[in-house]
C-alpha cells in the first residue's frame, strides 16, 4: 500500500511533508516528523489522508 492512500491517525508521526485531509475535509499542511493533530474543525481525534495530486 502506498503512502498516498494510507490513512494516519491523530498522534501518529508524519512520514512526509505535504497537505493532508482529515475526515471533516479540512486541508492542512503538515511537516515531516511532526505528529498528526486533532481535527481542526471538531477538536477530536481523526484520520488523515495525503492529498492526491
Amino acid at each position: 500500500m502506498s503512502n498516498d492512500t494510507r490513512e494516519f491517525r491523530t498522534g501518529q508521526g508524519v512520514p512526509q511533508t505535504g497537505v493532508y485531509i482529515c475526515q471533516s475535509g479540512e486541508r492542512v499542511e503538515i511537516k515531516e516528523n511532526d505528529v498528526f493533530p486533532v481535527c481542526p474543525t471538531k477538536g477530536e481525534e481523526t484520520t488523515w489522508k495525503h492529498e492526491e495530486k
